[in-house]
């Protein structure tokens, strides 16, 4: 099991010696012992179980992936202490009967990757002040911006990605607040133990994001993401960006933009932009979405999103976790409907070459998902990626159950 402790030892102890602090200030020892006794007795413990059954059929391959495993997860938050709030997660990830898959550490390379290796990991462990205008969260903690383009959880995958970090949320006003988090490890998805792929990425990212939301129907967000990575110079950058999502009626509408360039020890050479613009609205009882997504590239270097959470976007046969050399065009159109309490969505993708004109492929969507209840959920998705200049012709069929508890 990983720690929370990593390579920054002084700082993760300092960090949860100055929460403690601030919960005990103003506290006679009587009151504190009282105040500890209340916020455990009124704790939160919840229990997830996520059981998935995920098959891969890839060209150029031996043999197709089966994958059948169990995410339990359980997890304990004290009740408010003058503000303060302790949580600890803890996530097992199980292999079911079926383990016929590449989880990037089992060594089973004669099967397509299923980036779900087994093992216990502590997924949170955090401190979290609640003020009126500040929130400080500190340890290790979920941290996901915007539509979790550059920075999300990847919560998709059964061992989610989570932040050793020190996060402080000010809300300046009503309308505007400003986000910094100073992170020093991410705990990515491939852990708790390294692999093919490392467990976790060490370095110094400063991730910094401002809200204005000017009224109910139009929010603009700005962002700065500073990486530099100590385990992959190539993804030490620098990133600068915009946001804008608005309602017009029945029409939505997203914009969003940005600049990345090389930073730190990165050895690549390059400044490359990211633009994305998004309609969607409702026809009858059809949601119809279409868009238009690009990373760039220059000098042979593609823009790169290493914190996203890759999954929901570029489809979901997940072709395109890293940008090619020559960045991505993506021209997708999707329509969501819901048919007797079953969500229904089915989406296509049209890939191409930002620089020069190749035809990576095209890939078709489809999921369906229903609430049983509120414990229970059910969700069945389906991925065909067609090549043609990138990659091999994948199809991935996904069956997940969810209990709540």
């Amino acid at each position: 099991m990983k720690t929370i402790v990593n390579r920054h030892p002084t700082l993760a102890l300092t960090l949860i010696a100055t929460a403690i602090s601030f919960a005990f200030i103003g506290s006679t020892q009587a009151n504190t012992i009282d105040n500890i006794a209340k916020a455990v007795t009124d704790s939160n413990v919840n229990i997830n179980l996520r059981y998935r059954v995920e098959t891969v059929d890839q060209e150029g391959i031996e043999k197709d992936a089966t994958a059948s495993t169990l995410k339990s997860r359980l997890t304990w938050a004290t009740a408010p202490i003058n503000k303060i709030t302790f949580n600890v997660e803890v996530d097992n990830v199980t292999a079911v009967i079926i383990d016929d898959y590449n989880s990037t550490t089992n060594g089973k390379t004669q099967y397509p990757i299923i980036a779900d290796p087994e093992g216990t990991d502590l997924n949170q462990a955090n401190i979290k002040y609640a003020g009126e205008a500040l929130t400080f969260i500190g340890g290790r903690q979920r941290i996901t911006h915007n539509n979790q383009r550059f920075i999300g959880g990847v919560a998709w995958r059964q061992n989610e990605q989570t932040y050793d970090a020190a996060r402080f949320i000010y809300k300046t006003s009503d309308a505007v607040s400003i986000d910094y988090s100073y992170v020093f490890n991410v705990n990515r998805i491939f852990g708790p133990n390294d692999g093919v792929q490392v467990a976790d990425w060490y370095g110094n990212f400063q991730l910094i994001n401002a809200t204005f939301q000017q009224n109910e129907n139009h929010q603009f967000n700005a962002f700065v993401y500073s990486l530099d990575n100590e385990e992959s110079h190539v993804n030490s950058t620098n990133t600068y960006g915009f946001d804008y999502i608005g309602s017009f009626g029945n029409v939505k509408a997203s914009l969003s933009y940005a600049k990345q360039s090389d930073a730190y020890d990165n050895l690549l050479d390059f400044s490359a932009d990211y633009y994305k613009a998004e309609l969607s609205g409702k026809i009858g009882q059809v949601i119809l979405t279409a868009g238009y997504e690009v990373l760039g590239s220059d000098n042979g270097v593609g823009f790169s999103t290493p914190l996203a959470t890759l999954h929901k976007f570029q489809g979901f046969a997940d072709k395109f976790l890293g940008t090619p050399s020559t960045g991505i065009e993506d021209l997708y159109i999707s329509a969501t409907t819901v048919v007797s309490d079953i969500k229904l969505v089915a989406t296509y993708h049209d890939f191409t070459a930002e620089t020069g004109s190749a035809d990576y492929g095209s890939e078709i969507d489809l999921a369906a998902s229903y609430a049983f209840n509120k414990h229970v959920s059910g969700l069945l998705k389906f991925a065909a990626y067609d090549a043609n200049a990138l990659g091999t012709d994948t199809n991935k069929l996904w069956a997940m159950a969810t209990f709540l508890f």
